[in-house]
């Protein structure tokens, strides 16, 4: 895997982050630098944490998968993707339901929430044989800085382009997954 299809999946990944922290941004009155940073630690570290957990544990099972490990990339970068374009299409009430509390408690559960995605996204690199420390720390990166930035986003611009950003992360790993399978078919090099 490339560093392009991984700094696509990087973004596809944080959207769901982006925006909850866009929605953090708007409930706080005023947004710091350091609410900003805390927010995408906390985004940044469990986008990173969860590949590689998905990682070791896809590891563990890829001798019994190996032959059709590019139909479970497809089918889980699918779905992923699927889901996130459903819910940005879906009811609007996230923002809602978020206030401008950066407990410990609120954050682990919101940054949990967001990176459940990323765990499968793991269990497909391993598959793939993607160099793993390299690609969870891209991610938890990337992750960071559209969080830090989602929560000055949001508290200056509000909610309006929350959902055109899920719909986007949602394409981009559709699109990945398909460029998995069709690869591996031989239908492109």
């Amino acid at each position: 895997m490339g560093l392009v299809e991984l700094f696509l999946i990087a973004v596809g990944l944080s959207m769901d982050a982006f925006a909850v922290s866009v929605c953090k941004g708007l409930a706080m009155k005023k947004c710091t630098v350091s609410k900003a940073c805390l927010v995408g630690v906390y985004f940044g570290g469990f986008q990173a944490l969860m590949p590689l957990v998905g990682f070791i544990l896809g590891v563990q099972f890829e001798d019994v998968i190996t032959s059709i490990d590019h139909w479970i990339a497809f089918i889980l970068l699918g779905l992923i993707g699927v889901n996130m374009v459903r819910e940005a299409l879906g009811p609007d009430d996230d923002c809602d339901e978020t206030d401008d509390s950066l407990d410990v408690k609120t954050m682990l559960g919101l940054a949990v929430a967001t990176s459940i995605d990323a765990l499968a996204v793991g269990v497909t690199f391993a598959f793939l044989k993607v160099n793993i420390v390299p690609a969870v720390c891209f991610i938890g990166v990337i992750t960071f800085t559209l969080s830090a930035a989602g929560v000055k986003i949001g508290n200056v611009f509000g909610t309006k382009y929350k959902s055109r950003a899920e719909i986007a992360g949602g394409v981009i790993l559709i699109l990945m997954g398909c460029k998995i399978l069709l690869e591996h078919l031989g239908v492109i090099g």
